[in-house]
């Protein structure tokens, strides 16, 4: 079931970096109506809670600059920005080189217990393939998000 999770994992991001390799960069940062974020935003969020994921399953390095946690967290937005965000070839770099480190996983890596629960809301993770399908439930929320954004763009 493990290696099922990695698997999954990979495809996903190579469809999110199939989908922004499609949108001229002259759309990454139109907020359409109804929506709170931009595409720029939705993908900078991806590659930083990956990132953030990442470290607490597995211990790795961050892998993204410090000002991904200012532009990307969850409760930021464009309006608030007073950094300039990374451009769409920095964010298709990141997730490309996140893709590249899937394939670093093993399904004994997703067994593990996390060294304490991580909780986020009412929900609580144990293990690290809970965490890292929990990131990939994420993602594919994101994805859809992106989608409806461009439809509106």
């Amino acid at each position: 079931m493990a290696q099922s999770i990695i698997h999954t994992g990979k495809v996903l991001r190579q469809i999110i970096i199939g989908q922004l390799q499609q949108v001229p960069e002259t759309q990454m940062d139109i907020q359409p109506k109804g929506f709170n974020n931009t595409i720029r935003w939705n993908v900078g969020h991806l590659v930083y809670w990956m990132d953030k994921y990442t470290r607490l399953n597995f211990g790795s390095p961050i892998e993204i600059s410090v000002h991904y946690e200012e532009l990307f967290n969850s409760g930021t937005r464009p309006s608030d920005w007073t950094i300039t965000p990374p451009s769409k070839e920095e964010l298709i770099a990141q997730l490309s080189a996140q893709l590249a480190r899937f394939s670093e996983l093993s399904p004994e890596m997703l067994d593990k217990s996390l060294q304490s629960p991580f909780e986020m809301g009412p929900f609580k993770f144990h293990t690290s393939g809970e965490l890292f399908n929990f990131a990939l439930m994420h993602e594919a929320i994101h994805l859809g998000v992106i989608t409806s954004q461009l439809k509106l763009v």
